[in-house]
C-alpha cells in the first residue's frame, strides 16, 4: 500500500518533541506537509529546528490555512497548535475530509468535543486526540498487572503527575479563568484520561484546585481530584508544583491481593530532551532504579518477586515494560490503512473534558458533583 500522507498543523515544541519523534519510525506514515505560518528563513537564520522548510525540505509549507486544507493529497492531519485553537483547526480538517489527530488537552469545552464527534461521525472519518502516555511504560506496566489479577480487585488508585517548581510555570500569568486554562487541562488531560481508561466513568467527582506559585489567579497550578464510583473503588488525581522529593511518585494502587507503587516519570520525554532516538537500543527502556515496587499474595513473576516468610507475601521490584509512544501512530496508520479500531477513542477524551469541567464545578462550589 501508499504511504499516508502527514500534514502538521504548527511546528512549534509540540510538533518537534511529543509527536515527531514517534510518528518518523512508522514506514507507512509520510511528512508530506506542514501549515506554518512564518517564512522560511534563510542564512544564519536556518538553524536546524528552526522551521518546517529547514528540517523537512522535501515536505510542502503552507502559510495559509485554505491552501494547507485545500490539498487533496493530505490524509491525516495533525493539530499541534495552542488549545485554544484545537477545536477549530480539528473541525476544519474534518470538514476538508481529512482524518485527525488533536493534541491534548482535545478541546477547551465538552460541548467543542460533542460537535467534532458528530462531525467525525456523518463524514466517516476517523477522530482522535493525542493521548500519548496510555504508552507510558509506566502505565503499561499498570495495565499488565491489572489484566493479569496480580492486585486482585483495585479498592484504591492514586495517580500522580507532579512537576517540582517547573521553570514553565512562568507563563501561567493569566488572573482570569477561561475554559481551557490551567494544569488540570494541561496536566490533568494525561492523568484523568488514565484514570478513564483503567476504571471508566465515574459515579462523582470532587475537587480542590489551588494556586501556590505566589500570585492571585484562578488558574490553578494544582489540584486533587477524587472520583467516586459504585464499587469500593476510590481513585485520587492529584498534581502539585511544590513537591520536594528524590523522585516524583506516579502510582500508589491498592488492590484486595497486592500493592503497586511507582516513583519517577516515563523515560521517553527525557530521552528525547537529551538527543536520543527510536535508533538507540535503549530509548524507552526504565532504570533499574525506577521499577516499581510490587507486593502480592501470590506469586506473579518467579524473577522479579522473593517470598517473604514473616509477611507471607511475595515482594520485590516489578521491571517496568518499555514506553512505546510509536504504538500510538503505528495504530493510527492501522486504522486508516486497515480499519482497525482505533486505541484511542475520542468519547473517552471526551469524557476527560467533561471531567475537567465537573472538577470546576465541585472547586467552586464546594459540593461533590454527580457525573454528568
Amino acid at each position: 500500500m501508499s504511504q499516508i500522507n502527514v500534514g502538521f498543523v504548527g511546528y512549534g515544541n509540540s510538533a518537534k518533541t511529543y509527536h515527531l519523534p514517534y510518528l518518523l519510525p512508522v514506514k507507512e506514515l509520510n511528512i508530506y506537509a506542514f501549515l506554518q505560518r512564518g517564512a522560511a528563513p534563510s542564512g544564519e537564520d536556518a538553524e536546524p529546528g528552526s522551521h518546517c522548510t529547514v528540517d523537512f525540505p522535501q515536505a510542502k509549507h503552507y502559510r495559509a490555512a485554505d491552501d494547507f486544507f485545500a490539498d487533496p493529497a493530505i490524509e491525516v492531519v495533525i493539530v499541534t497548535t495552542h488549545t485554544d485553537t484545537h477545536a477549530s483547526f480539528a473541525k476544519l480538517a474534518l470538514e476538508a475530509g481529512k482524518h485527525v489527530v488533536v493534541e491534548k488537552p482535545f478541546t477547551r469545552t465538552s460541548e467543542e468535543a460533542d460537535e467534532l464527534l458528530i462531525l467525525a461521525k456523518e463524514k466517516g472519518l476517523l477522530l482522535s486526540p493525542y493521548q500519548n502516555r496510555r504508552w507510558d511504560g509506566e502505565f503499561r506496566t499498570l495495565q499488565h498487572l491489572m489484566n493479569n489479577k496480580a492486585l486482585g480487585e483495585i479498592t484504591e488508585a492514586q495517580i500522580y503527575y507532579d512537576f517540582e517548581n517547573p521553570p514553565w510555570i512562568k507563563y501561567l500569568s493569566a488572573k482570569e479563568y477561561t475554559p481551557g486554562a490551567g494544569l488540570l487541562f494541561g496536566l490533568g488531560s494525561h492523568t484523568l484520561d488514565q484514570a478513564l481508561v483503567l476504571f471508566g466513568r465515574p459515579k462523582s467527582v470532587t475537587a480542590f484546585l489551588k494556586v501556590l506559585r505566589g500570585i492571585e489567579s484562578e488558574i490553578e497550578d494544582t489540584y486533587t481530584v477524587i472520583l467516586q464510583y459504585d464499587t469500593p473503588l476510590l481513585v485520587t488525581v492529584k498534581t502539585t508544583i511544590i513537591s520536594c522529593m528524590q523522585q516524583p511518585l506516579k502510582y500508589f494502587i491498592r488492590g484486595t491481593e497486592g500493592s503497586y507503587i511507582k516513583y519517577g516519570d516515563d523515560v521517553q520525554e527525557r530521552q528525547t530532551l537529551s538527543g536520543m532516538t527510536y535508533k538507540d537500543a535503549d530509548f524507552g527502556v526504565n532504570p533499574e532504579d525506577e521499577y516499581g515496587h510490587l507486593v502480592t499474595y501470590k506469586e506473579f513473576d518467579s524473577k522479579s518477586q522473593t517470598y517473604d516468610e514473616g509477611a507471607k507475601k511475595y515482594v520485590g521490584r516489578y521491571p517496568t515494560l518499555n514506553g512505546f509512544n510509536q504504538g500510538y501512530y503505528e495504530r493510527v496508520a492501522d486504522s486508516v490503512r486497515r480499519g482497525a479500531p482505533l486505541e484511542v477513542n475520542p468519547q473517552t477524551s471526551r469524557d476527560g473534558i467533561r471531567l475537567m469541567e465537573l472538577a470546576r464545578e465541585s472547586h467552586n462550589t464546594g459540593t461533590t458533583v454527580l457525573w454528568s
